[in-house]
């Protein structure tokens, strides 16, 4: 069996859909090496920075490794700002659209905010509302979405810093979506993990160096 018999979805048998079923879970076991082959493409994306899309993701990544960020944490730094490929005004949802299968319900809530949180840095000067953050004061995950941005992704944009390669963040995306997607034991929803572990943090400073 080729293809399905149908050319029509009502018309479709047990056969067919096993047949599909086969096909979708194992293009589905190859989505984290699709995104990272997409993630090169933000080198050719919005240009004016100092570095470009991708290297700020990949710094943004490193940054969460070196603070000693769990996998989640990782992953989503390098991933965050996938959407500005293809979803350039609302990149923030699309990314986390991606991940939310795939890690911890706290990490995709970040990911899918963290625009509003970043225009803190920069609306004001163009007549927009820097504190549009402020409508989600109060919420569980708020303070890290606060720190993400603070840590990770505004201060993301330096020529100067030691930024780690793609290939070395390969094996966290990898990790993540090999996982059973919706998995309650991965998306732990409610639970807070830190960004950030001091411990975890010098064994990688000290590895690194």
């Amino acid at each position: 069996m080729a293809t399905v018999k149908f050319t029509a979805m009502k018309d479709g048998d047990r056969q067919d859909y096993e047949f599909l079923t086969a096909h979708e879970i194992d293009y589905a076991a190859r989505t984290g090496e699709r995104l990272l082959d997409a993630l090169v493409l933000l080198d050719e994306g919005l240009s004016g920075y100092k570095i470009t899309r991708l290297g700020h993701s990949l710094q943004a990544a490193t940054r969460a490794w070196r603070d000693g960020a769990d996998t989640d944490w990782i992953a989503c730094a390098v991933l965050h700002d996938i959407g500005d490929i293809y979803a350039p005004f609302n990149h923030d949802e699309y990314a986390a659209s991606i991940l939310k299968p795939f890690v911890r319900e706290q990490c995709t809530w970040v990911v899918e905010k963290h625009g509003d949180f970043q225009r803190l840095y920069y609306a004001h000067h163009l007549g927009g509302n820097r504190h549009a953050r402020d409508r989600f004061a109060g919420h569980a995950y708020f303070d890290d979405c606060d720190q993400f941005c603070e840590r990770w992704d505004q201060s993301s944009f330096d020529p100067d810093y030691e930024t780690l390669p793609i290939d070395f963040f390969r094996p966290f995306v990898l990790e993540v979506f090999a996982r059973k997607a919706y998995d309650p034991s991965v998306i732990r929803a409610g639970e807070r993990v830190p960004l950030t572990d001091p411990e975890t943090a010098r064994t990688r400073t000290g590895a690194s160096q």
